[in-house]
């Protein structure tokens, strides 16, 4: 979703005009957010085949969040240029790139893929994560598409460390993703994150190693490189929310929530918080 930068009351010592460096207490608010997200996606991947509706999934996740004590922060959320979102998470089948709006009449089919994307509100801290799943038996290609879209997820966290660049992340997610024929979207990025949805650094999924903003320790921000079969250009439905790649073909994204620590990359939207710790700058494995 668009950014809405936060102008931070900070020391200009502290960290880059508009960034946040979260301290020690906001980082467990954060792991504690961040887990609830990533529980929930789980919950929602039983659910996750030929018959069921969209808007069921939202529904259920949406009494599963209440139940939990958390707000979901998509429900009505409305950035500049856009109507208020109406539903609690984004559904994106197929050629939908992101921000797909449930409908109780859109059936998952046997063979497509639906990435779900969720942002919950726990204590005033937001926790976002998304995931590609394959309804039924996709074709090999659909497999492979979202396959490499999770490994150019992890690849870019694993170049996440105080002192790396933002555009260490996005070499190594295109470097991979164009190393497979496919497109990296480049019109969405990933996000600062922590009392608010949409924060400053802008994290893009494409660039050159070396350049960009330098990382550190205390920075919060999602990455969620979105892959595309064909051209990496979009467009936007007249609902001005869904996404579409241009030329119809399809589209996979995954999304963590990332801490940079002195060592690495703490993913805060994985389901054993501090177990999963990226301490390279190169690597592949899948989450």
């Amino acid at each position: 979703m668009d950014r809405s930068p936060s102008l931070a009351d900070l020391k200009p010592d502290t960290a880059p005009r508009g960034i946040v460096l979260l301290s020690g207490r906001e980082l467990e608010k954060m792991r504690r957010v961040g887990k609830l997200a990533a529980a929930l996606l789980n919950h929602l991947e039983s659910l996750v085949q030929p018959g069921i509706s969209t808007l069921e999934l939202n529904d259920e996740a949406e009494r599963w969040t209440q139940s939990h004590g958390a707000i979901s922060a998509q429900l009505g959320y409305t950035p500049p240029g856009h109507p208020p979102f109406p539903a609690s998470i984004c559904t994106s089948v197929n050629e939908v790139v992101c921000h797909g709006i449930p409908h109780r009449k859109q059936i998952l089919q046997n063979g497509d893929i639906v990435n779900l994307d969720v942002t919950l509100i726990l204590e005033g801290y937001y926790g976002d994560t998304s995931r590609t799943f394959l309804v039924g038996n996709p074709s090999a290609a659909a497999r492979k598409l979202v396959n490499v879209t999770q490994e150019c997820l992890m690849r870019g966290i694993a170049q996440v460390k105080a002192g790396a660049r933002l555009g260490d992340i996005g070499a190594a997610i295109q470097a991979h993703a164009e190393a497979n024929g496919f497109s990296v979207v480049r019109d969405m990025v990933g996000h600062g994150i922590g009392k608010q949805f949409h924060m400053e650094p802008s994290v893009p999924h494409y660039g050159t190693r070396g350049r960009g903003l330098k990382l550190r320790p205390g920075m919060v921000f999602t990455i969620e490189p979105m892959l595309n079969q064909g051209t990496h250009e979009l467009r936007f439905l007249p609902d001005r929310w869904t996404v579409i790649t241009k030329d119809r073909k399809w589209s996979a994204q995954f999304e963590h929530t990332i801490a940079v620590t002195e060592e690495g990359a703490e993913i805060l939207t994985h389901t054993t918080v501090g177990a999963e710790m990226t301490h390279r700058r190169s690597g592949s494995g899948v989450d």
